[in-house]
């Protein structure tokens, strides 16, 4: 066995098992970063939010105006979130397909002499900078419903390529898992019994790592150990999927494919996973179109998410979109969790060194305008937290948002799509 650095990033070797691990300062040396990567994590959710419960009214900070009804769970994170409030993504045109242009500001269907024409996503142009020292320069996640499932529209994620083309994203923790983990002499049928047996990647790494163990710091031992335990934790989680793909599905009512375990389950898992790429740095740009009927499913709400986007129109989808919001924003409090409790190389934790922007296509109903944005982390020195800022122009460009979080994480960009220039209230 040995333990050695490549491209900065550590690996575990017994036999034919590379195991990547996180940055680990006992073996680093001159080769660590004086400096902790900066990381970006983008969270597209379909159909908005509930507009007079989850909206703040005042702009302000956030210890004085305090949290909304449908933010409330954001309480324990207030000083470290902001919401910003007028902007609108010109591009877009369709309400319930937002998502197709949420990260490229391009009018899909409006370009003359073409039915259907995309431009390139930020994720893309931000990897090109930030992202080409990783194995995965970035990482696309996705929803495995359609537009009236999830309220994205078309397209395959959130994620399209330099000429405009739809790029691929993971659908389930399983396949992420094995992106991240999975061996090269490993076929999925291996991996698969290997997980419904409840076996770990890790057993045949933890037991001769234990005669390298003299060799680490203290903090590097208890790093290691944290991250063992994080992704025995996901293999746990996934095993029931696995065991779930050799159950012979039912011919009524119909199961979507990958669904073995439930969609509020699998969205946990995935932000465990994701925690887990930036710990690695196995990438350091992830975008994710949300799934949401499965997740509300999965939480007991069986109503169709489209309707409770028509919330005014009954009290029963009125009830089930406000506890759509609160279940969003206990989820996402829940990530922000992970993130701090994880440390890089550098002992910054993942919070620390990660920008988090967390917003819908659309406001709520079928309003395209004003729609939600929610930026937290700290890889964005400049950028001003704990606040409602609301921007004194209505329809200020969403593409102008963009522009300012890249700027912020040192992609040095004067423009981007339909943008007219950086927010300078969002700046500290």
């Amino acid at each position: 066995m040995s333990i050695h650095i490549h491209n900065r990033r550590a690996f575990l070797k017994v036999g034919s098992t590379v195991l990547t691990l996180p940055l680990l300062e006992s073996f680093c040396s001159a080769q660590a970063p004086a400096v902790s990567p900066k990381r970006m994590l983008i969270i597209g959710c379909g159909f908005g939010f509930t507009g007079d419960t989850f909206f703040p009214t005042k702009a302000g900070r956030f210890a004085d105006i305090g949290l909304t009804e449908g933010m409330a769970p954001l309480e324990r994170h207030k000083n470290d979130i902001s919401m910003v409030s007028n902007l609108t993504n010109l591009g877009a045109t369709n309400p319930h397909g937002g998502s197709t242009s949420y990260l490229t500001g391009a009018n899909v269907n409006n370009t003359p002499g073409k039915k259907f024409h995309n431009s390139v996503s930020l994720d893309q142009v931000i990897a090109r900078k930030i992202g080409q020292d990783t194995r995965f320069p970035a990482l696309t996640l996705s929803d495995t419903g359609g537009p009236s499932q999830d309220g994205h529209g078309q397209g395959l994620s959130l994620a399209w390529s330099d000429k405009g083309h739809p790029i691929p994203g993971i659908t389930n923790p399983i396949d992420l898992y094995a992106q991240l983990f999975g061996q090269v002499r490993e076929t999925p049928e291996e991996r698969e019994f290997r997980l419904t047996q409840k076996r770990s990647i890790l057993d045949g790494v933890v037991s001769d790592f234990k005669s390298a163990k003299r060799k680490l710091s203290r903090n590097d031992q208890e790093k290691l150990e944290d991250y063992f335990q994080s992704v025995r934790q996901i293999e746990k989680n996934i095993s029931r999927e696995a065991e779930w793909a050799q159950t012979p599905k039912p011919k009524a009512p119909l199961r979507e494919p990958g669904q073995g375990m439930d969609g509020l389950q699998a969205l946990k898992t995935m932000h465990q996973l994701i925690v887990a790429a930036f710990q690695t740095d196995s990438t350091r740009v992830i975008t994710y179109r949300q799934p949401v009927a499965s997740v509300l499913q999965g939480h007991g709400v069986n109503l169709n998410p489209h309707s409770l986007s028509h919330y005014g129109l009954d009290p029963k989808r009125r009830e089930a979109s406000e506890v759509k919001d609160l279940l969003f924003m206990q989820l996402l409090a829940s990530l922000i969790d992970q993130l701090k409790s994880k440390q890089d190389l550098n002992g910054k934790n993942l919070f620390e060194s990660s920008l988090i922007s967390y917003g819908s296509n659309i406001r709520s109903g079928h309003g395209l305008r004003g729609c939600p944005a929610i930026f937290a982390g700290g890889a964005a020195e400049n950028l001003k937290k704990g606040e409602h800022i609301v921007l004194p122009e209505k329809d200020t460009p969403l593409a102008n948002y963009w522009l300012t979080l890249m700027q912020s994480v040192g992609v040095p960009l004067e423009r981007f799509s339909h943008s007219t220039g950086a927010v300078s209230e969002l700046l500290g």
